[in-house]
């Protein structure tokens, strides 16, 4: 009967939608309005940052309903069906105050209720109101129950009705006070600590992580807003409230207190949400891929979006997983596993999936979104190259951990400091004896290596050799595989690839990366390598430094279909030149190849599948073939990559068929068997 908010994905200041409540018993119906009450009473012991004096009033008006619900309880047992009429409209009016106090208590959400709290305001006014409107409709002649009960109702209505919500004088000063320092961000004056303490201290923001779940919340509405892209003053707000909160996280609080701290080297691969998550929960049954827009049927079961619009476009009208026809096609956002789905992505080095809606879109970032957002994170910037110039070895971590974590997504970040000149000061610290400090500076590193110019910036300054040394000789394996991803990143320019790839260690160390049990160490080092491939001279480095047989290993060995997909796809490369077909071949990665290609649960798996078989029989010879021929699950595999798979795998795939079918012919038609491919490019297959 009651549905909690929370992690409903509702937005601050707004409420869920809210069914009424039809054929109900009233005592049913009583019963939770009484179990509701207690619930919002319970608000009492929490923290209200701001409508301090509303929350107040609300939990007197509540507390008297309550008992006014209580003796109707205990007098009346067989209440009259008239009062669910009241009892609904009250119901539907206490959900909404549950949903309203949650807001005002909510961590992470006090800035920006601050500067919402006429709108808070507003809102105690009209659910208070429902309650007088609620019991105006109460068939009190109806009901057995003493005069002070009918009383106290009259009189909860008029208190109703007269109740005067307005803004709290403090909170109406401290957005005043708040304001002011915007305005100082906007004219490139910086603001006076003082002031910024007096404001958070209001807040009850005393932490480094309350200031950090104020900047995670207003980064997560400015993406919301961005995609809506109708209240642009909504907009500008929110960006210059979280340049507010971003320099105060910088500047204001010396000490990082959160529980996974990258700063002293404490950080947690998996958070608590996620272990035990079954990794095939988060995909969708129909594409088997990872969804990036989960939506629920009426019949319980979640897929994603286009996937399941698709089903319904081919005239279906049952769920793909039960065959159970189907009341309705309504999708639900199923926003709770979406969110799970992009930290199960972030956590374990996933490219996050993209949806085409706007709501993902990056762009946003590349501008500071207001002029004073611009002006604090170009003040912080100036603050952090002081401290990683002259601060203390503590200082100078925490510096490099605050360029970490600003340039992890956002563009305009990146920009503003990699023109401000932080990366030749970051690269001096790969060399600190300090393994926090290494670690922070390679992460901030990468971040700032996906920013066009700062992969310019990096080179320029010699920053190569040193990423290459903390890759070979880090002092903590995250360090190793964050040099890893900024080699990676440092390698979509092409005259990059080259200097990389002419580094002694460059490549030896990606390989020697592959071996380690961790699996972001496995699948940096495995992206890294590939990116280098796209240049030709590194194919033979590449072989030279033994990654074949390596790789073959992990295919056999790996449960991890994000490793296995981007091993084939390294072998699929090198499978292309005649060197290539030779290692892999010497090997014996023919069976290995098609089990793959059969058990697959990945499109991009079996179409790295296909590649490498299509170019081992170009560049093998008849060997090859002979030996695939023989393997009688290969050609339905083949002829379903026709139907289900990629573009490009069902054109190879066909190719693969082509070849496979002239060979029968040849051997069938001939006792000697006339060459399907020339002999100048045969091997032979061990």
């Amino acid at each position: 009967m009651i549905q909690k908010s929370s992690g409903s994905g509702r937005r601050i200041l707004t409420y869920p939608a809210i069914h009424p409540c039809d054929s109900i018993s009233p005592s049913t119906l009583l019963n939770s309005l009484i179990d509701l009450g207690g619930d919002i009473c319970s608000y009492k012991s929490k923290v209200f940052s701001v409508n301090q004096r509303n929350a107040r009033e609300t939990f007197r008006q509540i507390a008297n309903l309550l008992l006014f619900l209580q003796e109707i309880r205990d007098t009346t047992p067989d209440l009259p069906h008239p009062v669910i009429l009241s009892f609904s409209e009250l119901h539907l009016t206490f959900q909404k105050i549950r949903c309203l106090l949650e807001d005002c208590t909510s961590d992470g959400t006090r800035a920006w209720m601050l500067v919402n709290s006429d709108r808070a305001a507003n809102q105690f006014r009209i659910v208070i109101r429902g309650l007088a409107t609620g019991l105006d409709v109460f068939p009190l002649s109806t009901v057995d129950m003493s005069n002070e009960a009918k009383d106290l109702v009259e009189l909860i209505i008029r208190q109703a009705r007269k109740a005067s919500f307005e803004p709290d004088p403090d909170d109406k000063k401290a957005v005043k006070d708040l304001m002011r320092i915007l305005n100082h961000f906007e004219e490139g004056i910086a603001p006076d600590p003082i002031e910024i303490r007096r404001i958070l201290d209001y807040l009850g923001i005393h932490k480094w992580s309350s200031c950090n779940k104020e900047v995670k919340f207003l980064d997560s509405e400015i993406g919301t807003e961005f995609s809506n892209g109708e209240n642009i003053t909504k907009l500008e707000l929110l960006c210059s409230l979280m340049g507010f909160m971003s320099y105060c996280r910088c500047v204001i609080f010396d000490t990082v207190d959160f529980e996974s701290q990258h700063l002293n080297g404490q950080c947690s691969n998996i958070s608590k949400d996620l272990k035990g998550i079954n990794v095939d929960d988060l995909k969708c049954p129909i594409s088997l891929e990872m969804m990036s827009d989960p939506v629920t049927l009426s019949s319980g079961h979640t897929y994603d979006r286009c996937s399941i619009l698709k089903w319904f476009r081919s005239g279906n009208a049952i769920c793909p997983k039960t065959g159970e026809k189907l009341t309705s096609t309504e999708l639900v956002p199923n926003l709770v596993l979406k969110g799970m789905i992009q930290q199960y992505c972030a956590e374990n080095g996933i490219p996050v999936v993209v949806s085409r809606g706007k709501n993902r879109d990056i762009s946003r970032t590349v501008m500071a979104g207001s002029s004073a957002g611009e002006g604090a994170m170009k003040m912080l910037a100036g603050f952090l190259i002081n401290k990683l110039v002259n601060g203390s070895r503590e200082e100078m971590n925490k510096a490099a951990f605050e360029i970490r974590v600003l340039t992890k997504t956002s563009i305009f970040n990146r920009s503003c400091l990699v023109e401000s000149g932080t990366i030749p000061h970051l690269l001096k610290l790969l060399l600190s004896e300090d393994s926090n400090t290494q670690e922070n500076s390679i992460a901030a590193l990468l971040n700032l290596s996906k920013h066009s110019k700062g992969k310019c910036v990096i080179v320029e300054n010699e920053g190569l050799d040193l990423i290459v040394h903390v890759l070979r000789k880090g002092l903590k394996i995250e360090a190793q595989q964050h040099a890893a991803a900024t080699l990676f990143y440092l390698a979509s320019d092409e005259e990059n690839r080259v200097l990389i790839g002419e580094n002694p260690e460059a490549i030896p160390g990606l390989v020697e990366l592959v071996k380690n049990e961790n699996h972001h160490c496995k699948r940096n080092a495995l992206v890294a390598i590939f990116g280098l491939l796209v240049h030709p001279e590194n194919h033979w480095r590449v072989l030279a430094s033994g990654v074949v047989p390596l790789l073959l290993n992990l295919l056999r060995d790996s449960e991890r279909e994000d490793l296995v997909t981007d091993s084939l796809a390294i072998l699929a490369t090198l499978a292309e030149k005649i060197d290539g077909t030779v290692a892999i071949l010497r090997r014996g990665a023919l069976q290995l190849l098609v089990g793959i290609l059969n058990t697959s649960t990945s499109r991009t798996g079996k179409e790295y599948c296909i590649s490498m078989l299509l170019a081992l029989c170009v560049n093998g010879g008849l060997d090859v073939v002979a030996r695939l021929v023989k393997i009688p699950s290969l050609m339905g595999s083949l002829y379903s990559q026709l139907s289900e798979g990629t573009s490009r795998a069902s054109k190879k795939a066909s190719a693969i068929i082509k070849i496979l079918h002239q060979f029968y012919e040849n051997n069938s038609s001939s006792a000697s068997v006339t060459p399907a491919l020339p002999r100048e490019q045969f091997v032979h297959v061990w």
